[in-house]
């Protein structure tokens, strides 16, 4: 087989880190359901002794993520909040963290209220412009947590300018990658130390299951973080496992989609004359757009946005009309979703904190699916109209 650093991105879905099974020549890595492993002296095995520590199916799509985020190591998890789980456990009592001010609310809800109280110190803050984080950094800044774009504001961060300012000051730089996937946006390659996704959404593809993954390219970091999940325990299964790793077999057939719908009905929402305002990176004035077409491929199929004159009741009404696009959590899957961020994902976050960043309660979030782009826009029609 030809170098996988050669490879294009379409290929390395399909190829790369992938083996044929050396049993059986299998193509696809078998489902090996099993616990443990037999051992013909003690210690001495075939490189798996138990499942929490490593079990060959995620071996396979721990391969996958890290070539495919162009990275070294991968680590596949229960879910995306057991990967960051893993990420915040580097951390000591003392140290603090700077993420942006609109986070995916459960990642604040983990940062708040189960970290916190553990002595790690998080500060909340508008990552637009780099060069003010700055201002936030103490020598206990051990952390810059990154989303972009981010849930569900669609704000765009310069990956390369945080990655300066981190490595200037010796500070791990974190960047979830699950809305852009890395078909879109590749930031190991700009500069950062982790990438984390929930691998539920775009990387699985079929909201069928339930995976968190983070890749890195430093091996002393992959060590400390391959420790963490074998001691922490937050491993996906083998089912799990087989299931995300085909579902990244046609992750960039699925973004081409997904990416193609999205800006077909962000301009038809951007044209509508009930709608006051939609979120969507691939604007021309969308802030940091020019930094969105720098580091990004493409704009990808989140779009949020606000209804003219709508209040908490207007926005719950118009999702619940929705017939196509289904009214539920999560995002990424070849189906279109609606969603409700300040009653549904952003919940956990203070009404006063939320509104801050925008996420104001008439705000309505879509996650564009592969379906028809001309039936998603009639449903969207139907439901606003």
């Amino acid at each position: 087989m030809m170098s996988e650093k050669k490879l294009q991105f379409n290929s390395k879905t399909i190829h790369g880190g992938q083996q044929p099974d050396k049993a059986y020549g299998a193509v696809m890595p078998p489902i090996y359901q099993t616990s443990t492993y037999a051992q013909t002296t003690p210690g001495g095995h075939q490189g798996y002794e138990y499942s929490r520590s490593a079990n060959p199916t995620r071996t396979a799509l721990e391969n996958s993520l890290a070539s495919i985020e162009n990275g070294n190591y991968g680590l596949a998890f229960a879910s995306g909040l057991a990967a960051i789980d893993a990420v915040i456990k580097l951390l000591s009592p003392g140290d603090e963290v700077v993420s942006t001010n609109d986070l995916y609310g459960g990642s604040y809800r983990l940062f708040k209220q189960v970290f916190e109280k553990f002595g790690i110190k998080f500060q909340f803050i508008g990552m637009q412009n780099a060069a003010k984080i700055e201002t936030y950094i103490t020598d206990k800044t051990k952390l810059i947590w990154v989303e972009t774009p981010t849930n569900p504001m669609m704000n765009v961060i310069d990956i390369k300018a945080v990655s300066t300012l981190a490595n200037k000051r010796d500070i791990l730089l974190a960047v979830d990658n699950t809305f852009a996937t890395p078909y879109v946006q590749l930031p190991l390659d700009l500069g950062a130390d982790i990438v984390m996704h929930s691998a539920t959404k775009y990387l699985g593809g079929h909201s069928d299951v339930v995976v968190g993954a983070l890749v890195v390219k430093n091996k002393e970091l992959a060590d400390k973080l391959y420790f963490i999940q074998n001691a922490s325990g937050a491993v996906c299964g083998p089912m799990d496992s087989f299931l995300t790793l085909r579902g990244i077999k046609t992750l960039h057939v699925r973004m081409q989609r997904h990416c193609e719908n999205g800006k077909a009905i962000a301009e038809y929402l951007d044209n509508h004359p009930k709608i006051e305002k939609v979120y969507w990176p691939g604007f021309e004035d969308h802030p940091n757009h020019e930094i969105a077409k720098s580091q990004m491929s493409d704009f990808g199929g989140m779009i949020s946005f606000i209804p003219k004159g709508s209040s908490y009741k207007d926005a719950i009404k118009i999702v619940e009309k929705l017939q196509l696009f289904t009214l539920a959590e999560s995002l990424g899957g070849v189906e279109s979703l609606a969603g409700h961020p300040a009653s549904m994902t952003h919940a956990s976050i203070p009404k006063e904190e939320r509104e801050k960043s925008g996420v104001v309660d008439s705000l309505i979030r879509l996650s564009v699916g592969i379906e028809d782009a001309t039936d998603l826009i009639a449903d969207l029609n139907q439901a606003i109209e």
